[in-house]
């Protein structure tokens, strides 16, 4: 009867800790650089979205920027027509390549050329945040419109949504996307982040940030730094043709588990 007894506590303790686990599965696609103009870049991108939706379980896939090579509306547009063939929800981040309001491709016109191609894309704003069961995730916008550079600069707007998000959101595990690394992997002053202090000394304020996830420098990153995760990811566009599969594990009582496998595109 003991042993009935034990064998049964440990079988109700396997059950609840699945009962207070969370897991998601999402991908991540970085530095895409499409161009209508170039063949090869089309080719990548509809054999990434092939590529993709053989994928079982994809919550959703994210583009961390430098979606299109230059701001330029038709490429947006073609760009925006082909990933509307994913099976799972997609979300964007703008990056350096893909705005220039001088040109024409503001923020403002870059999201309301998407809405208008794919009425499931409700973003009005370039900073927002949504959810996914237990997981919340935000986009923090660090582009330049005026003067686009490839030096990444979060202003104090964007800084203050994700202390407003994180602060009313403070009981859900986060996951921010942004196109420019804070920790970077490699040094680079011609593609750091201005005043990246101050924005990882409003993350020390909170404590629900599990991992910011970026592209911009074309390469496979990943370093914790105070209690944080941070993934950078390479171009798609570049060879080998990448993107980043990543899952993500909580189990009450126990530390998130962040798992990434890059998976590479054939491409004919």
């Amino acid at each position: 009867m003991k042993k009935l007894f034990i064998y049964l506590l440990f079988i109700f303790s396997i059950f609840s800790q699945m009962a207070f686990a969370s897991d998601i599965k999402f991908v991540q696609v970085t530095d895409v650089h499409y161009s209508r103009n170039n063949e090869y870049s089309e080719k990548v991108l509809k054999a990434t979205v092939e590529d993709i939706n053989q994928i079982e379980g994809v919550s959703f896939v994210i583009f961390t920027g430098d979606n299109i090579n230059r701001p330029n509306p038709e490429d947006l547009i073609k760009f925006t027509n082909i990933i509307n063939k994913l099976k799972a929800p997609y979300y964007i981040v703008i990056g350096n390549h893909d705005v220039f309001k001088s040109n024409g491709l503001s923020k403002d016109r870059y999201l309301e050329i998407i809405r208008a191609n794919n009425i499931l894309f409700r973003q009005k704003t370039p900073d927002y945040y949504f959810r996914k069961g237990d997981f919340g995730f935000i986009i923090a916008d660090g582009a330049k419109e005026i003067i686009p550079g490839a030096n990444g600069y979060f202003k104090e707007s964007t800084l203050k949504f994700v202390d407003k998000q994180l602060s009313k959101h403070k009981k859900q595990k986060i996951v921010i996307f942004q196109h420019f690394p804070l920790v970077a992997p490699f040094e680079s002053k011609s593609h750091n982040t201005y005043k990246a202090d101050e924005y990882i000394k409003l993350l020390g304020k909170h404590s629900n940030v599990i991992a910011i996830i970026s592209g911009h420098y074309h390469t496979n990153g990943e370093k914790m730094q105070d209690g944080i995760y941070h993934i950078s990811s390479p171009s798609l566009l570049k060879l080998p043709h990448q993107y980043k599969i990543i899952d993500i594990n909580i189990t009450k009582g126990f530390s998130p588990m962040i798992y990434t496998q890059l998976r590479e595109v054939a491409v004919e």
